[in-house]
């Protein structure tokens, strides 16, 4: 296949007028690389790299936690149609034996070319601080367990890319200091100091979990897991980019401080995203969805509606480059879990997940 004439998005966050070319489902170097010479043309068209969501816990009605095969499938479909072709399915916090149902469905899930990729699951319970849990249920939160993380990584098939651990608790540096050669250790759902943040950053753990959500707010005296993630160059941290979680003046200082390199954008979304105003639930728990904006009873935030292709067009809207905002929702999250040799961008050897906007960047097809 050969994609021609289009606006193609680059590694450094421009774009070039070029052809794509396209072998067996890779990116290749030219024509002479082809057999199949159909041609789509993309003129007019911007063309981007496929979105990976790092941190999503459903869509349409269905979540990874339901242990549900056919519904991580259903998943995975709407992700791919609505232009996320990396997906990494999230865990809440919930009893032992439930997850480790829930990381087997990963191996049993029949996927194609209908279906997003898996590129691996985001651990986020059930290693938290209680006094920020947010919506993880406080009951089913355990101090830090080696042996029950590995117990989870080897039902998922070894697919558990990251785990978000609070380093405030009792047997956290113990922990990151045990696996972080396993999986990427993300600080989150914490009430940890900068000087507890600092320490576990120096240990290797250099991802932060939905950035200002669940989490001190960043003090002139106290700067908290924020300021110390600005303090550490290698750090990157998650964004949720839907609007509502924060503030549009947040997201734009956000991407000052940390720059286009650090930059995570998550949808964070829950079973809500793609339906409608109604009834759902999160980790065992009711949620209100009610103009995109998913709460508990008690008015918790509890996750977003959206996906990370409408949180993407969000974040441009609030005046972030599009450029950088883009780069956030493909190159930088490849990067945080390790599977940028593979995608997040449109370069000869990698995987063609190809999408193509129209110039206000609506989406127009997925390949």
């Amino acid at each position: 296949m050969i994609i021609k004439n289009g606006k193609v998005f680059q590694e450094d966050g421009t774009y070039r007028s070029q052809d794509l070319y396209v072998e067996k489902g890779r990116i290749v170097k030219s024509e002479a690389d082809v057999t199949d010479k159909t041609e789509i043309n993309a003129s007019g068209l911007k063309v981007l790299p496929g979105m990976v969501d790092v941190h999503s816990h459903g869509a349409k009605g269905y979540d990874f936690s339901d242990g549900d095969v056919q519904g991580l499938r259903r998943i995975l479909q709407y992700e791919k149609a609505s232009g996320v072709t990396t997906w990494c399915p999230t865990s809440m916090t919930l009893p032992r034996e439930q997850l480790l149902h829930i990381f087997r469905t990963v191996q049993e899930a029949e996927t194609d070319d209908t279906c997003a990729h898996i590129g691996g699951i985001h651990m986020e319970g059930p290693f938290l601080d209680p006094g920020k849990k947010g919506a993880h249920v406080e009951e089913n939160i355990i101090k830090p367990n080696v042996d029950f993380f590995r117990e989870c990584n080897r039902a998922s098939g070894g697919k558990i890319r990251l785990v978000t651990l609070a380093p405030n608790v009792e047997g956290a540096m113990e922990f990151l200091r045990e696996v972080k050669n396993e999986t990427y250790v993300s600080l989150g759902h914490t009430g940890a100091d900068y000087a507890c943040a600092r320490k576990a950053m120096e240990a290797g753990a250099l991802h932060v979990t939905h950035l200002f959500n669940a989490m001190k707010p960043m003090g002139h005296r106290d700067p908290g897991l924020v300021g110390a993630a600005a303090d550490c160059e290698a750090c990157m941290v998650e964004l949720i980019g839907d609007g509502i979680h924060i503030h549009p003046a947040m997201v734009r200082n956000a991407f000052r401080l940390f720059g286009p390199e650090r930059v995570i954008l998550i949808s964070d979304s829950m079973r809500a995203a793609g339906m409608e105003d109604g009834i759902y639930e999160l980790g065992g728990q009711k949620v209100i969805m009610k103009n995109r904006k998913a709460v508990l009873e008690d008015g918790t935030i509890a996750g977003s509606a959206s996906n990370l292709y409408d949180c993407m067009r969000s974040v441009v809207s609030m005046g972030v480059p599009e450029g950088e905002t883009i780069l956030a929702a493909t190159r930088n999250p490849a990067r945080s879990i390790g599977i940028y040799q593979e995608t997040g961008s449109l370069v000869p050897g990698k995987r063609a997940d190809i999408l193509l906007t129209d110039e206000e960047l609506n989406l127009v097809g997925v390949l």
